[in-house]
């Protein structure tokens, strides 16, 4: 415990020159308590130079519909993925959408959206395949915001262009493919599965309303744990303490800090809220997101599958 809080109080003195954390975030016992910023903390740092506050959203109307002041939309189809093949966009076009939203590598990005943040994760993900690291995520996202009647605006703020550099896309190690996940499998490594028990059970081969999603076969990958992306949220977007997530992962699914996870939903986007939790949150460090996931394991031939 006396560890836990000489890094808070570090991470408090000394992040960027200011502190990024309140007493709300800061006790509850969080590996990096520095990913986090709170609505207030936001509030107080609209007009910040240094800062981007980028949203992103699984409803992708709702930016439009009004944001946070000087947020800048991220579209996670169009933006993060590439339009032909099944992946990430590669350095040229990153490098170009940080150059366009003022962002370099001195500038620090918030991300926030919808559904506890489900696609804010997935945009804090794929920026750490380009070792952009100095990324946050707004605790609440969008919905708390909202719900503490904090300014919503329909402009959309410009800034300057920069001559950020991006470097090639690295996978490693956050990033998960089938090979490595079959290679998993024969080591008995731990993998959990975020889908709805639904999902994980076989009895639906997609989420409600997402039909063009789904695969041939239902079920999960053997061995996985079910373990639903949401239970790591609070009812009002924020995220559980420490010992609640402790409890959750480590209680239930049996997880412990020094194993090796791979998790999964559908097509990454649930299980980077997940990637999230283990990786900042509870400190595991080898956590990978594999992004085929479903739509990739029960559509491949010969996958085994378990129900």
């Amino acid at each position: 415990m006396a560890n836990r809080q000489r890094r808070t109080a570090a991470l408090l003195d000394n992040f960027n020159g200011m502190s990024t954390l309140d007493p709300t975030i800061a006790d509850r016992g969080y590996a990096r308590p520095d990913v986090l910023v709170s609505t207030d903390w936001l509030a107080g740092h609209l007009e910040d130079p240094t800062l981007r506050i980028l949203e992103s959203n699984e409803d992708i109307l709702l930016y439009d519909m009004g944001h946070i002041p000087g947020a800048q939309k991220i579209d996670w189809h169009a933006d993060l993925n590439d339009p032909v093949q099944r992946d990430y966009v590669g350095r040229e076009p990153f490098q170009e959408l940080l150059r366009s939203r003022g962002i370099d590598a001195s500038t620090t990005v918030v991300f926030y959206g919808d559904k506890n943040n489900w696609w804010a994760t997935y945009a804090f993900w794929v920026f750490q395949l380009f070792g952009f690291t100095n990324t946050k995520i707004l605790d609440g996202g969008r919905m708390k915001w909202e719900a503490e009647g904090r300014p919503m605006v329909e402009e959309v703020q410009r800034f300057p262009r920069t001559e950020y550099v991006a470097p090639e896309r690295s996978d490693a190690p956050v990033r998960a493919f089938m090979d490595d996940v079959r290679a998993h499998l024969t080591k008995q490594g731990r993998l959990i599965d975020v889908r709805s028990p639904d999902e994980f059970s076989g009895a639906r081969l997609h989420m409600p309303d997402y039909p063009q999603e789904g695969a041939m076969r239902g079920g999960h990958i053997p061995g996985a744990r079910s373990v639903p992306w949401a239970r790591a949220a609070n009812a009002d977007g924020t995220f559980r303490s420490a010992d609640e997530l402790r409890a959750i992962y480590e209680g239930e699914a049996g997880l412990t800090p020094g194993d090796e996870v791979i998790a999964y939903c559908r097509i990454g986007e649930r299980s980077s809220h997940s990637w999230f939790v283990l990786t900042y949150l509870l400190g595991y460090d080898r956590v990978r997101n594999y992004d085929g996931s479903w739509t990739e394991w029960g559509n491949a031939v010969r996958a085994p599958i378990e129900r």
